[in-house]
């Protein structure tokens, strides 16, 4: 393929000055540790928004920006992955908020692969949660730093200590305090910056107050008396002695190897605390840097060729058009709109001519997008979850795996035409939300396979709200999908199979797929085709 042209290309220092003021990060935690509370308020300081959104409430109250679909707003959960994009202090940030609930973790997953840094949000009371050990898991092994916000000091909570210890233990990673709460529940007062040496008072009052740090000489400072009493100085006195004498202390080189965490205290739900840690993200998150080729090459930010990904597609953002939006992370080089650039799996030439920004579900076209930007380009069904897109030098980025589906049902619709009703099915399956496999035999209503049960409820809600067609999710006692290669080909004849406990289907690209019942079957299976490899996703 050719070379940019000069209307395609950006000076290298002028493309090193885009790359150096982006920051791109994921918000990740436990379900209900106030992740989307917090993504809410970044917001709200940083100018994006007037009012933050109330995640549960009244159905008058406004939802969250980021919590944008119908069973979003109902149940106040977030169930995809949203992007919101806003300048702040001559820096381009982009915010990814996950879903937090464990049946929708492989969005999450998808996600991190995107991302250049990580916010982990940990509930006081209850420290490090199992979801949020999963997750971390992902960010270790990409090797992300991660900054934590432990949220929620305005409740009852745990020791602040304990909370470090946790991490450390429970995560293996080093947790160096950047401040200290002051008290908890109702006798939090505020928050100690370990560095600054000021205090940050809490008010508890609707909404909290955007208040100013007060300096202090020390800990021990008579002003400190004044502001949080004898006994929470003297706490605090104690931990900074502990954390000076065998804490850990901040190292910035550390964080951004992945083996520190910086730990911030406050409150999301009363609005204390966030301004200082919005600001202290954009100064310790890293910029873009280098992404890993299949073929274990570098690709850095600055180079001037043209490379990104697609880690997520989403159907129907915009319910008037009916569109699918294929969510691209840019690796490398500039984007500029109508540019022609290479479809690596497909290995064919597509131009960029509806290219957008996100704020949640709203959208604005941009001219122009650079390394770690986000944007939405219009899929017509060309697009999938893993494609690389590139101009100039040939580049292929990793797969992206998908997770082997645990539970199952059949799609049963409703007084639909076949026909709408597949495509509507093929759709949800693009944004991989499910695995779709199609009997072989008997009636051919697809089986759907997710990771979580709750995936069924929106795929039917969706199937309702998105495109109009009642359908009823019947659930199957089956377990485990495999698909069947010899010597690395797919399996087409026969094989040796128990007499029940097995569905014999084909996937969308109709390669054979079986769908076993329970654990026993899959070995008799195996034993009976010693020389089939069975294969848990594709």
């Amino acid at each position: 393929m050719p070379a940019p042209t000069d209307s395609q290309a950006v000076g290298g220092d002028a493309l090193a000055r885009e790359v150096a003021r982006r920051r791109t990060f994921a918000i990740i935690s436990h379900p209900d540790a106030g992740k989307t509370t917090l993504t809410e308020k970044l917001l709200l300081y940083a100018g994006a928004i007037e009012l933050a959104g109330a995640v549960r409430g009244r159905r008058t109250q406004r939802h969250a920006v980021s919590d944008w679909m119908e069973m979003e707003q109902q149940r106040g959960i977030s169930i995809s992955a949203a992007a919101v994009e806003f300048e702040l202090q001559g820096h381009h940030v982009t915010l990814l908020d996950t879903p937090g609930h464990q049946d929708f973790s492989e969005d999450t997953y998808r996600t991190l692969l995107a991302v250049d840094s990580v916010v982990m949000v940990l509930d006081a009371a209850k420290g490090v949660e199992p979801q949020t050990m999963k997750l971390f898991e992902v960010c270790r092994a990409r090797g992300i730093p991660v900054l934590t916000f432990i949220n929620k000091l305005d409740q009852p909570a745990l020791d602040p200590f304990e909370l470090l210890d946790q991490i450390e233990r429970v995560l293996g990673i080093a947790a160096a305090p950047m401040n200290w709460p002051l008290g908890d529940g109702p006798g939090f007062r505020g928050v100690y910056d370990l560095d600054a040496h000021t205090v940050l008072l809490f008010e508890r009052q609707q909404g909290g107050r955007r208040m100013e740090p007060l300096m202090v000489a020390a800990p021990d400072d008579e002003a400190v008396t004044a502001l949080v009493g004898a006994d929470r100085q003297r706490a605090l006195i104690e931990a900074v002695a502990m954390i000076s004498g065998a804490g850990t202390r901040f190292d910035e080189a550390a964080y951004r190897a992945a083996r520190q965490t910086p730990v911030f205290f406050g409150s999301a739900l009363n609005d204390f605390g966030i301004e200082a840690f919005l600001h202290a993200l954009l100064g310790l998150a890293p910029p873009p840097g280098p992404r890993e080729t299949a073929d274990g090459e570098l690709v850095a930010p600055t180079d001037p060729g043209f490379t990104g990904f697609v880690f997520k597609i989403q159907a129907n953002m915009n319910p008037r058009h009916r569109d699918r939006v294929a969510f691209l992370r840019i690796c490398s080089g500039k984007l500029t709109k109508d540019m022609p650039v290479q479809h690596a799996r497909l290995d064919t030439t597509i131009r960029l001519t509806r290219v957008y920004r996100f704020f949640g579900r709203d959208r604005e076209t941009v001219p122009e997008a650079f390394p770690g930007d986000v944007v939405g380009i219009v899929n017509p069904g060309r697009m999938a979850i893993g494609d690389t897109l590139f101009q100039g030098r040939p580049v292929q980025f990793p797969a992206i795996p998908q997770f082997p589906s645990e539970q199952f049902a059949t799609l049963r619709p409703g007084d639909v035409r076949h026909k709408r009703f597949d495509e509507a099915v093929e759709q949800l399956a693009e944004e991989g939300l499910m695995q779709v496999f199609y009997p072989v035999s008997g009636i051919r209503n697809p089986i759907l396979g997710v990771i979580g049960a709750l995936q069924f409820d929106v795929i039917e809600a969706r199937l309702r709200a998105e495109y109009g067609i009642e359908c009823s999710v019947d659930r199957m006692a089956h377990t485990a999908a495999r698909w069947p290669v010899r010597n690395g080909q797919d399996v087409e004849g026969p094989l040796a199979l128990p007499l029940s406990g097995v569905v014999q289907a084909t996937d969308h690209l109709g390669r054979q797929v079986l769908v076993f019942q329970s654990a026993w079957e899959l070995r008799y299976t195996a034993e009976k085709n010693p020389e089939v490899e069975f294969l848990a996703s594709r």
